[in-house]
């Protein structure tokens, strides 16, 4: 990216009023500022706090498909990141842009790194986040896999089975919290409907965090218990608003039986299995595996 004119005008007189400056947006929207001047600055629409602690090491950039990466240092607290926020997840993955600016004319402004938060560490009150740069994401693999099992995830674009449908998911408060989630969502759901499928917390000290779903038992009077495989990362109370979707074990059967979606089906059923393929040369006609006449 082409550095400011007046920003390089004013890097070449030698005597500089320049600071750093960093964007976080994370997953659910939140967008917070931070810069390691003395005095908070605005631009992009938003305030860059000054008072928030945060530091960030030098970033290292190199040519070609390496990752760029460097670390953000910070102090935990209850006004910018608070170490609840990061036992919840929501800055995992949250995208960060960093700038170099003239903190006296904040026109003049030239962005530095842009990225991902990584791991992150906690220790004594304080907090370590890893940065990676753009090109991480090339370091995953691309392309199908030839299986017998649906590739796609229940409801995105591959699948396109509509999830807004109230036949595959429910919404509504947590009616108790005994051995699971209890939700009375009446008996329009088969047992086991939600299993392999996802909850999320549409409000309250958890909004925003996914689950997916372990168990689904119905019980009395139009109850039924939910399990997660793993807790969530925050309390959930009685009362909180949560959504949870039907699930899908990618099988053929499902996808024709429970959704009507075969046609979108990413799987391959009919391929041959291991044994099939290593079978070797004989002298009988048949391989369909019934009974020699």
């Amino acid at each position: 990216m082409t550095m400011d004119a007046g920003l390089k005008a004013h890097l070449a007189t030698g005597v500089t009023t320049v600071a750093r400056a960093w964007a976080v947006t994370r997953a659910d929207g939140l967008r917070l500022g931070f810069t390691d001047h003395d005095r908070d600055l605005e631009f992009d629409g938003l305030v860059f706090r000054a008072d928030s602690g945060l530091s960030a090491l030098a970033v290292e950039q190199a040519t070609g498909l390496a990752v760029d990466n460097t670390e953000a240092l910070g102090a935990l607290s209850a006004a910018a990141i608070t170490e609840a926020d990061i036992d919840a997840g929501r800055y995992d993955g949250a995208e960060v842009m960093a700038w170099l600016v003239n903190w006296a004319e904040v026109a003049q402004r030239h962005v530095v790194f842009r990225g991902s938060i990584g791991e992150i560490e906690r220790r004594g009150g304080a907090f370590k986040a890893e940065l990676r740069g753009l090109t991480e994401g090339l370091n995953r693999p691309l392309g199908r896999v030839y299986q017998a099992p649906c590739s796609a995830v229940l409801g995105d674009g591959a699948c396109g089975l509509d999830l807004t449908d109230p036949l595959y998911r429910w919404e509504g408060p947590v009616a108790a919290l005994e051995g699971g989630l209890v939700l009375e969502t009446g008996e329009a759901y088969e047992a086991g409907w939600f299993e392999r499928g996802r909850l999320t917390v549409l409000d309250g000290a958890a909004q925003g965090l996914l689950g997916p779903v372990k168990g689904d038992a119905p019980l009395t009077d139009g109850l039924r218990r939910i399990t997660l495989w793993t807790e969530l990362r925050a309390a959930l109370a009685v009362g909180d608003t949560v959504r949870v979707e039907a699930g899908c074990d990618k099988r053929f059967d499902t996808c024709r039986g429970k959704f009507g979606n075969v046609l979108n089906f990413q799987g391959f059923p009919d391929i041959p299995s291991e044994d099939w393929v290593a079978v070797h040369p004989g002298a009988t006609p048949s391989r369909s595996g019934g009974s020699r006449r």
